[in-house]
């Protein structure tokens, strides 16, 4: 099949998008839309700065060409980084398809679509049906809004002690849950980033980077091993890892001969958008605020009811009252 038959089939299938579909580019995780559908180009608007940028048809040959070259599997970190679109657009395709956790573009007869276009392309919708969701430390964060409303944080010495407790307490929960949730986000993250390539979201970005850490090996082993090149046991009679770096400086020794290197992967947050973050609590706020009728009433009841379980949680009692209490004095 020439381009050219490729390139038309391509257009039909981007003008068949809804005209709210937000797509992403697949290693930074750029959102944007397709703005209007030309001959030989394709426009695209990018969501975070809403410039608009024409996809050229020959850019879009000369990808097809190097999928070709590349026996119809192309590896996406070979691209530029302003040339993401093109492969976005192009798994629009039914021949194209991107894996973005294998970081590939591939030609295939038995393609499955792009996993890169969003049917809605407002995902904050404000009629969207929300659900609670079942996660301990959405719990915890709830109870502590509710005591940093009640309290002058501001101002902790003016703070009563049983208020004190009651927000160190909510705090260690918050703190504790949300770093198990942290670590269960991050083992999910680390099959979708690559190397270099940050990605981004709406409050901010991060990257995949690499940790390595190293730990001596076994005494015996690493005195030996000094000892084949010249190095006497006496001046490394204690094995500790300051005295074997300047003993590695002046031997033909590597770090692996006399420590065992470990090197693991994680994620690093890259970049805070505050900007954002306040954007979005403002605006959550003021839907609050605007809520009117029956549904606020039956809003305001709840909260209500909700007040007073987290009385009940909450309330700081001694140790003396409790006893009182128990013995029923």
């Amino acid at each position: 099949m020439t381009f050219g038959t490729t390139w038309h089939n391509l257009l039909d299938n981007v003008e068949e998008l809804p005209g709210d579909a937000t797509l992403v580019t697949p290693l930074s995780r750029k959102a944007f839309s397709v703005t209007d559908v030309q001959e030989h180009r394709v426009l695209i608007q990018h969501r975070d700065d809403g410039e608009t940028i024409p996809l050229q048809r020959d850019q879009f040959e000369t990808l097809y060409q190097r999928i070709q070259d590349s026996r119809g599997e192309f590896n996406l970190d070979r691209l530029p980084p302003d040339a993401e679109p093109y492969a976005t657009v192009i798994s629009l395709h039914p021949r194209f398809e991107v894996d973005d956790r294998e970081g590939t573009l591939t030609e295939s007869d038995q393609s499955t679509g792009s996993p890169l276009v969003e049917a809605q392309g407002d995902t904050d919708n404000a009629n969207e049906q929300r659900e609670e969701p079942d996660v301990d430390v959405y719990a915890d964060a709830l109870l502590l809004i509710d005591a940093l409303e009640r309290h002058n944080v501001t101002t902790l010495e003016e703070v009563g002690t049983p208020g004190l407790v009651n927000l160190y307490t909510l705090l260690s929960d918050v703190q504790r849950n949300a770093n198990d949730m942290r670590q269960n986000v991050r083992a999910v993250l680390l099959d979708r980033l690559h190397h270099d390539q940050p990605v981004s979201g709406q409050f901010g970005s991060v990257q995949r980077t690499s940790r390595r850490n190293r730990s001596l090996k076994d005494d015996e082993l690493v005195l030996n091993a000094f000892e084949s090149t010249g190095i006497e046991r006496e001046r490394l009679t204690t094995v500790d890892s300051t005295k074997v770096d300047d003993a590695l400086e002046v031997t033909e020794l590597s770090e692996s001969d006399v420590y065992e290197i470990e090197e693991s992967e994680y994620v690093r947050k890259a970049d805070v958008d505050e900007d954002k973050k306040e954007t979005r609590l403002q605006g959550l706020k003021d839907q609050l605020a605007a809520t009117e009728g029956e549904g606020a009433d039956e809003l305001h009841e709840e909260i209500e009811e909700l007040e007073d379980r987290i009385d009940e949680l909450t309330e700081f009692r001694s140790g003396r009252s409790f006893h009182e209490s128990a013995s029923g004095g």
